[in-house]
């Protein structure tokens, strides 16, 4: 295995092209095909999709029936297959074919040098500035037949799949320009059957809004057949008559848009990204109703006939050609970021306040340390309660300072509290903590500085007790601060201790991501603005538990490692399953340079860190042990909560069901896979 090499790690190199079109010249652009074919080879490409009647032109009108252009066109396809046979990619190109007694708008999927098969157009439209059924037939109905080209019989029909022999999951699915315009694409049965590479062959003059129409298709078609799908449109050179044409090319992945190209281009162009085929799969894996789906429509799927094809793809480093967010929780765009803020907020704050509301309005009892968690969980009980009606008075909110517990922090929680109007209290923990490490015999009460785990423990746990006791006696419920991150590695303590609370509010919000929703909270002014400057500080404040006394600073990442590689990690294998060997190729493609790439909005620029390989193996093997063979006790018993990120929660009765049992070393088998640097 080279591990830099990206068909190693399940991708697949897509590219749609557009170019310059000679109307009625096949000969002229056979040779623009090839032209931008040896271009692909040589970035590695796969499969490469040229636009809607790319031999002839789209705007060919009536001289579509001309014989001299349709011989030249068999002529051009024998020169295309010849001129492909030394040469990596799949070609998909345009082309009117002769059938029985009609003429058929085809895709034509062409490999070394060989044509592999043909999908005619199923729905040509008749209707405004469109009237192809004056040439052509329509293929809906063109079924398990075969086509003959340049003396050779080929198969023929909206029925085929090319499958890749030695590139698992690559199948491709080719249809033409209105076909993904209709109800039920020929493209969506053929996802049923097994595409996930799904390629539109498109002319599609241009009007005001269409692009934008095309782009909802397309990432509507993408994301409903859990696949790719690659939409190369007809640019210049094609007839300015009655219509404009913008060569709008780009392709899409599972509902994301990981390519496109300038629209009106001036010479040849392509769109190239590398397409996630084990995403796909593991997407259609999950969602069950896919395949349920499949099952409903097998009258028509279950006859689809496969075309088989050896790709022999390149085992070199070819980069990675597609966006990988540093942090998949919290997205870079600034509108997109802003709006999952906005819904994150939301999805906590409703499902507080529905909580309250069934239980008969309880008082909310919280724990206030002056950190991230607390603070956030803090701020939305505040709105749960603006939004419920009722005083901010009802939250009892409380900070317990035991041994290491710094003034900073203290401070910030206190003007926290006052500043937002709850019932503040401060309960000192170092006395009752004294007196249990004495009653156990700890070392400590001694005199001697032994901080162990035990140390610890009795702190988070004496805290806990506490806020379980302050609610029975005083009418409410405690509201657990714990985010997601900390449950993906155990980072909490069992049983009586923050692992434990009434309700929890952050359990589906990953430790990246609660640092934005603060932000948002105070740009968006959800608070007044003594509100906004004590969050602010807070934001500036190291993460860490305060538990071990004389240290300058606890810091809970030197210990556990950076939240930004396990966040990374816990998407990666929440959400789709990835072997570990795939998560570290991903994690150095966005981590390895602070300078490429882009940062979330509002990310402090002194936090912007590289992680090199061997680093970034390190905390794989950190997380993989955590999570897979010793964390998942506590996660089987942990509290009600909010599922937040569409990236997965860990609630037992919700996308996580796991053995609290089970080993980890099928994925550290795998972690060998990676090379120490």
């Amino acid at each position: 295995m080279n591990f830099w090499s990206i068909y190693e790690h399940g991708f697949a190199r897509v590219a749609a092209c557009t170019g310059h079109t000679v109307i009625a010249d096949p000969r002229a652009n056979a040779e623009a095909v090839l032209r931008q074919a040896r271009r692909c080879a040589e970035d590695g490409v796969a499969v490469a999709v040229f636009p809607e009647l790319g031999l002839t032109g789209y705007s060919i009108e009536d001289l579509l029936l001309q014989d001299a252009v349709l011989d030249q066109v068999e002529e051009a396809l024998a020169t295309v297959a010849a001129g492909c046979a030394d040469l990596l990619p799949v070609l998909v190109v345009g082309a009117p074919l002769r059938h029985r007694n009609r003429i058929y708008n085809c895709a034509v999927v062409v490999h070394r040098g060989r044509i592999l098969g043909v999908a005619p157009k199923s729905y040509p439209p008749n209707y405004r500035e469109f009237y192809e059924r004056r040439q052509i037939a329509a293929g809906d109905d063109e079924r398990g037949g075969t086509i003959r080209i340049g003396g050779e019989s080929v198969p023929f029909g909206v029925d085929l799949l090319f499958e890749a022999s030695d590139v698992p999951g690559l199948v491709v699915h080719a249809e033409v320009c209105e076909d993904m315009w209709v109800p039920v694409p020929p493209s969506a049965e053929a996802a049923l059957a097994g595409a996930n590479v799904l390629v539109n062959l498109s002319g599609s003059p241009i009007t005001v809004g269409r692009a934008e129409d095309r782009k909802l298709l397309c990432r509507s078609a993408s994301q409903r057949c859990l696949a790719a799908y690659v939409y190369a449109a007809a640019g210049l050179g094609e007839s300015s008559t009655d219509l404009s044409w913008d060569g709008q090319t780009m392709i899409y992945e599972n509902g994301q848009l990981l390519a496109e190209t300038d629209r009106f281009p001036l010479d040849d162009q392509y769109a190239v990204a590398d397409v996630d085929l084990d995403l796909l799969r593991q997407e259609r894996a999950r969602m069950g109703s896919f395949d349920d789906n499949r099952r409903t429509h097998a009258a028509r799927t279950g006859d689809f006939r496969t075309v088989s094809f050896r790709l022999d793809p390149p085992t070199a480093d070819l980069g990675l050609r597609r966006r990988v967010e540093r942090f998949p929780f919290v997205p870079a765009d600034p509108e997109r970021l802003a709006l999952d803020c906005y819904e994150a907020y939301n999805i906590q704050v409703a499902a507080l306040q529905q909580r309250l509301a069934a239980i008969g309005g309880p008082k909310i009892v919280i724990g206030v340390s002056g950190g991230l968690d607390s603070t956030h969980a803090l701020i939305v009980a505040a709105r749960a309660m603006d939004r419920a009606g009722r005083p901010r008075s009802d939250i009892l909110a409380f900070t317990l300072p035991g041994f290491a517990t710094g003034e900073h922090t203290k401070g910030n929680a206190h003007r926290l509290m006052e500043s937002l109007g709850v019932t503040a209290a401060e309960l000192d923990i170092t006395p009752t903590a004294r007196l249990m490490l004495q009653e156990m015999g700890h070392p400590f009460a001694a005199g001697e500085p032994v901080y162990d785990v035990t140390f610890e423990n009795v702190q988070a746990g004496l805290r806990t007790d506490y806020l379980f006791r302050l609610a029975n006696q005083r009418g409410g419920i405690v509201l657990g601060t714990g985010d997601l991150s900390e449950l993906a590695l155990g980072w909490s303590t069992y049983g009586v201790g923050d692992q434990m609370s009434h309700y929890n509010v952050n359990s589906g919000v990953p430790k990246t991501l609660i640092q934005h929703l603060i932000r948002w909270v105070i740009s968006s002014e959800q608070f007044d603005p003594e509100t906004g400057r004590t969050l602010a500080a807070i934001l500036d404040t190291e993460i860490s538990p305060e538990l071990v006394p004389g240290e300058e600073l606890q810091s809970t990442e030197s210990k556990i490692g950076p939240y930004a590689l396990h966040d990374f990690t816990l998407y990666q294998v929440l959400r789709h399953g990835f072997r570990p060997s795939k998560i570290a190729f991903l994690a150095w493609h966005a981590w390895h340079d602070r300078e490429s790439g882009a940062w979330p909005p509002g990310f402090p620029e002194s936090e912007r860190k590289a992680y090199d390989l061997a680093e970034i193996r390190h905390w794989l093997d950190y997380f993989c042990r955590r999570f897979f063979a010793f964390a998942q006790f506590k996660r089987s018993a942990m509290p009600n909560g909010p599922k937040v990120s569409a990236g997965g929660s860990l609630s037992p009765r919700g996308d996580w069901r796991a053995p609290s049992d089970s080993s980890a070393r099928a994925w550290l088998h795998d972690l060998d896979r990676v090379p120490e640097r």
